[in-house]
């Protein structure tokens, strides 16, 4: 398990300043991970609405795209009604979402106790479009990450990180950007929870978009090792941004990435995911290059029952974010369907 705070250390103007004056390597970025409190814990808070979850349940999973819009993200998924949300790309301390902590306000509106754990320590405002929703010229945290909202309490949780050779940091990688100096990398959140029949585990990921397939291959790799230490022989649901088809030219097929193939053979199926595109054009990135298939949820030992893609576009039309809602109603598989 992952040590668990209430409040994630901030980064003090030392630990800044050495980011910003450290050389722009592999083994640097290491050890400024290690020497980064909120990097290496979870951050837990909220309040659930009952004890345990029914042997049938839903979960989401969405790439909320800093999440702009926290009390209007949580009310948009009362359409399905999930017992789990599954969350990537959420800001906490960030201008570009006037400071918020979008994870723990979208709990607070859904009902939801929240684990919320760190990607990226962002040192600057982001891109020409999100500078435009800044309050301010600076970022009071400048966290950046995934989170687990859950209407149960979690019986334990962890981060798996799934990588720290500083990828968008290092020089030495080929695709560190200097229009996004940040710190850290891609990671997974995983929690137990308490069902009616028995305890599953959930699991928010965020692959690699800066990347090719093989890229993507190893950081899953790590992901199910991670999984199956955390929680052997639980039935577990992994979802979220797998950057599925990025960097694979000249089609961008996700049908091209390897990771599929490899979750297959440790006994997950796709089956929990709908089929269609999963991208659009939202406030933030108003014109994308092409639309793709990037998120998704992979059941083992669990049954799917249904399964469906929620728009991110709002009710008065305000798209939410670039990535629509992944979703899939489901059951634990019991001893005699096995």
């Amino acid at each position: 398990m992952t040590e668990t705070l209430n409040v994630l250390p901030a980064v003090t103007p030392g630990q800044r300043q050495a980011i910003l004056s450290a050389p722009r390597t592999s083994e640097e970025h290491r050890r400024l991970m290690s020497d980064l409190p909120a990097m290496n814990v979870l951050q837990l808070g909220g309040t659930g609405t009952s004890d345990q979850l029914q042997a049938q349940l839903t979960v989401a999973a969405w790439n909320v795209e800093r999440c702009l819009f926290p009390e209007d993200t949580a009310a948009h998924l009362n359409q399905i009604a999930p017992d789990i949300v599954l969350l990537s790309e959420v800001d906490h301390g960030m201008a570009r979402t006037a400071q918020r902590h979008t994870t723990e306000e979208m709990a607070s509106a859904l009902g939801m106790v929240y684990a919320f754990g760190v990607e990226f320590h962002e040192l600057d405002l982001g891109g020409p479009t999100e500078r435009a929703y800044c309050t301010s010229d600076f970022n009071e945290c400048g966290w950046h990450g995934n989170a687990i909202l859950s209407s149960v309490p979690f019986e334990r949780t962890a981060l798996i990180r799934l990588d720290d050779h500083g990828h968008w940091f290092a020089a030495e990688t080929g695709a560190a950007d200097p229009d996004q100096p940040r710190v850290g990398g891609r990671m997974a959140i995983a929690a137990v929870v308490p069902t009616a029949e028995g305890s599953i585990c959930v699991v928010s990921t965020h692959l690699e978009s800066n990347a090719d397939a093989a890229h993507r291959h190893r950081q899953f790799e790590l992901l199910l090792q991670g999984v199956d230490k955390f929680a052997p022989g639980v039935p577990t649901l992994i979802g979220g941004d797998l950057n599925t088809g990025n960097h694979i030219p000249p089609d961008f097929d996700w049908r091209q990435e390897t990771l599929f193939k490899l979750a297959e053979t440790h006994g997950y199926s796709w089956d929990f995911t709908a089929p269609g595109a999963t991208t659009r054009p939202s406030l933030i990135t108003p014109h994308p290059e092409r639309t793709m298939k990037l998120d998704w949820i992979a059941g083992r030992d669990l049954i799917p029952v249904e399964s469906g893609i929620l728009s991110s576009n709002s009710a008065v039309g305000t798209p939410l974010s670039d990535h629509d809602c992944v979703w899939s109603t489901l059951r634990i598989l019991d001893d005699n369907q096995s």
